[in-house]
């Protein structure tokens, strides 16, 4: 998709060619005694004393360059550090030039070790045949050190570049400089608390702007959490050209209309036929309904095209009838030609994953338009044209929950065009991706220790999405042991004597839930305390997530899809027993937002003559919990681990 949009883009510069200064690299360098100070205690393993990116942009004959420097600094103080510091990879490869580079070992003495080029080597990656530069370091011991920096000559990226800043270590003197022509604006957005870029109002002779942090905290990775997405970054694009009084050069609305053009184009007579053909051939039937075409279209094609990474010939839409073999773009203009051959109406979003980088609708940048989604007004449902693993109404569930760029056809008498609008991507609801467990225990009447247990078992929805769709493709002995396995992970020793699955059909993904029913003999939960038997009730809903949080949180917690579990578990209590302790399943734990409860964990119990039976139902209708209410979310989700702790104590009567 971005070799589309980059094709279509640089039109717009493409004619600006004059002469300008030298780049900004010819009269750089690092200082020759360099001065750093290192001020750590002995439990700090990492410090960057220098981090600095510059781009300039220039024309050079009838092309248009990017220029990229990148100096850093890092103190080392740990082993493991050292070895991650041997080895520095450089950004070379068949379309880019490296220009300079320099490295150095600075000992904790002050004595200086420079790299000579013999110290710069070349290595090709066996599987990808990938030729790549790395600088060899030696001499570093703890304490020391480690400088360089390098200059690569590339084509340029400027329809929105993103540069992260901080890491999982403190960082010192950052710095960023753009470089352009005089007539050439950027635009420039800070993300996370990175200081806004700057223009330099001295510079004459080209346009220059710059940001300047003294320093960037660390930030170390948290479980759930979108680790990418929340530190501290900036985006820059090029915004207009003055010579020729272009403005908003990288626009969603050029892009819509774009991207329209190029998937919504006219199909000619002899490529029509072979979409009829393959509509046929999908098995799609004038009787059936939209939503089963939807569907047999999804599986006729994921099942039979090949999804190839890049390639440029695959993405023509006859090559991809005749080959069944398609990148992205041809995977996604097939797509949307069968949808508009069946007349079915849809849009097409772009959007990015919200782990790594947040759809932002106050910046228009090509880096948030990652990714594909098809969407059907109609239906109000999603589908990924190019995630495989991936079925209609469960698109990939990052990419949901956050915004996305809508492009909608706009019909005026004869004339149609492609307008894009920012529209939210609501997720999945939490009722329609559901785990559900009905327990049946019953005591052997010779050995209460030894149990019977009735295991009916149903997933739908994103926890059904990874198996429902390929039961055709996966062998029977596979089958069995998924099925068996629902028994082995509560009791290893569980001896099996019935097993059934239902609705494994792939075409009844999204329409009736997969369904594992099993009966077996378990002596796994019950143990005999004098003439008192404990029953380990807790263990029937499987191991549970339990959360530890020895730190105060720094990052929002987020998970990938709302959800809900029910479970059920009815016990018939032996005869001339009773349960002693039974209000310790009572669990009760819940998270309200704006009035309405989000999260819930509940366990509840009633007794029906001499059945038990306990009621365990939980649910997360958000997926965003912000660091101030992660306690609320951790004790609802410890809550199911709780409830695995509880044992019941059966006693005579």
């Amino acid at each position: 998709m971005k070799e589309i949009i980059n094709f279509l883009t640089i039109i717009c510069i493409a004619p600006l060619l004059f002469s300008q200064d030298n780049p900004f690299y010819k009269e750089y360098s690092w200082e020759k005694n360099p001065n750093f100070s290192v001020i750590a205690a002995d439990s700090i393993s990492i410090i960057g004393l220098k981090d600095k990116i510059t781009y300039e942009f220039v024309f050079e004959d009838e092309d248009f360059w990017e220029y990229f420097l990148e100096h850093k600094a890092v103190w080392l103080n740990s082993d493991e550090r050292i070895e991650d510091y041997n080895k520095i990879y450089l950004p070379y490869n068949s379309t880019s030039e490296l220009l300079l580079s320099k490295a150095r070992v600075i000992k904790p003495n002050g004595t200086i070790i420079v790299l000579d080029d013999s110290k710069i080597l070349t290595a090709k990656d066996e599987k990808t045949e990938r030729v790549y530069k790395y600088f060899a370091f030696e001499g570093i011991e703890k304490g020391s050190i480690v400088e360089y920096y390098y200059v690569v000559k590339r084509i340029p990226e400027y329809r929105g570049k993103q540069i992260f800043f901080q890491t999982s270590y403190p960082k010192n003197d950052v710095a960023f400089d753009l470089y352009a022509p005089s007539n050439l604006v950027f635009k420039f957005k800070s993300y996370n608390g990175l200081p806004e870029v700057i223009k330099d109002t001295l510079s004459e002779k080209k346009s220059h702007w710059t940001m300047r942090s003294s320093e960037i905290a660390a930030l170390e990775e948290e479980s759930q959490a979108a680790y990418n997405a929340y530190r501290a970054f900036l985006i820059f694009k090029l915004d207009e050209n003055l010579s020729t009084n272009s403005k908003d050069l990288i626009s969603y609305s050029n892009v819509s209309q774009n991207l329209y053009n190029y998937y919504y184009g006219e199909i000619d007579k002899k490529v029509q036929k072979k979409l009829d053909k393959f509509i046929k051939e999908a098995g799609i039937k004038p009787s059936l309904d939209e939503e089963e075409m939807i569907r047999t279209l999804e599986t006729y094609i994921k099942t039979n095209v090949y999804l190839e990474q890049g390639g440029k010939t695959t993405s023509e839409l006859e090559n991809v009838l005749d080959q069944k073999v398609a990148n992205i773009q041809g995977m996604t203009k097939l797509f949307v030609s069968l949808f508009n051959s069946l007349n079915i109406k849809h849009e097409i979003i772009l959007t990015s994953d919200r782990q790594d980088l947040k759809f932002d609708p106050g910046f228009e940048a090509t880096n948030f338009l990652n990714e594909f989604l098809i969407y059907f007004p109609k239906t109000e449902k999603y589908m990924s044209p190019t995630d495989f693993d991936s079925r209609y109404g469960f698109p990939p569930a990052y990419l949901t929950d956050t915004y996305g760029l809508n492009i909608k056809e706009v019909v005026l008498g004869e004339f149609k065009s492609g307008a894009g609008k920012i529209e939210y991507i609501d997720p999945v609801p939490a009722e329609k991706t559901v785990d559900k467990m009905i327990i049946n225990v019953t005591f052997d009447r010779e050995d209460l220790t030894k149990t019977n247990i009735k295991l009916e078992r149903s997933m739908e929805g994103y926890y059904a999405m990874y198996m429902q769709p390929f039961m055709n493709l996966i062998p029977e002995e596979n089958k069995t042991e998924l099925l068996e396995g629902f028994a082995k992970n509560l009791d290893e020793n569980a001896v099996i004597l019935t097993k059934k699955m239902n609705n494994a059909e792939p075409k009844l993904f999204g329409i009736k839930p997969l369904e594992f029913v099993l009966d077996f003999e378990s002596e796994a939960f019950v143990e005999k305390a004098g003439n008192h038997y404990l029953f380990k009730v807790g263990d029937l809903i499987g191991a549970q997530i339990q959360m530890y949080q020895e730190t105060e949180r720094k990052l929002p917690l987020e998970d990938e899809f709302t959800r809900t579990y029910y479970r059920t578990i009815n016990v018939k209590i032996p005869e001339g027993y009773k349960v002693a302790n039974a209000e310790d399943i009572n669990i009760d734990h819940s998270f309200s937002k704006d009035g309405k409860k989000v999260l819930m964990f509940k366990s509840f119990y009633e007794m029906d003559g001499d059945t038990l039976k306990i009621t365990a139902d939980e649910f997360y209708n958000i997926n965003k919990i912000s660091k101030e209410f992660y306690e609320d979310y951790r004790q609802v989700i410890n809550s199911a681990a709780d409830f695995n702790k509880v044992t019941l104590i059966l006693e005579p009567k």
